[in-house]
């Protein structure tokens, strides 16, 4: 892999899991990789609704061959009813291909996720995020309990994976957290791509 780079793709609706995903980039070039940053569209009822190809302000959307060509995946959706929310699943249910051809197999993954209230199903909605990087092949990596802010944090960071509860800003803590999962899942693509 030339210049291998960890892909961050989430799905924001009011910005909270972007705040997440700009400081879990951090993390990741602290360690030395590349974090390219990736979006899905939302998701209509309206089936012949669709998308421009480039969106209007942030990020852009993520393609296959993001997926396919990173050295590490870190995930990120706003929490839906202790799920992720569909627009991040609708494209990850188009990966069928990656999963045929193996392309994600042995690569580190971790997600994260923002709720609107402490209990809001954050812990849930990551370990089911987990179930399809899982039948990719690819290999989880949490926070561990070495990082001091999990055991410190009075709003979002488990170690299952960064999260956020919905706030202007995020917490000392919560930065915190986000930079350890980045730099952990850069190093571990590191070590893995050896």
């Amino acid at each position: 892999m030339s210049n291998p780079y960890i892909l961050v793709l989430y799905y924001s609706r009011n910005g909270h899991v972007k705040m997440l995903a700009d400081q879990l980039a951090q993390g990741i070039e602290s360690a030395g990789l590349e974090a390219r940053l990736r979006t899905v569209p939302a998701v209509s009822t309206v089936c012949e609704a669709t998308e421009t190809d480039i969106p209007n302000a942030g990020d852009i959307y993520c393609c296959e061959e993001d997926l396919a060509n990173c050295a590490g995946l870190l995930l990120g959706s706003p929490t839906r009813f202790g799920n992720m929310a569909a627009p991040l699943k609708y494209f990850l249910d188009g990966t069928a291909g990656l999963w045929m051809n193996g392309a994600l197999i042995d690569k580190p993954a971790g997600a994260f996720t923002s709720t609107s209230s402490l209990h809001g199903g954050q812990e849930a909605t990551l370990l089911t995020m987990l179930i399809p990087l899982l039948h990719q092949g690819m290999l989880f990596a949490g926070v561990p309990y070495s990082e001091p802010a999990l055991s410190k944090t009075a709003s979002g960071g488990t170690p299952y994976g960064a999260t956020h509860v919905e706030s202007e800003n995020l917490s000392s803590e919560e930065i915190a957290i986000c930079h350890a999962q980045g730099k952990r899942i850069a190093l571990l693509a590191s070590k893995l791509s050896r």
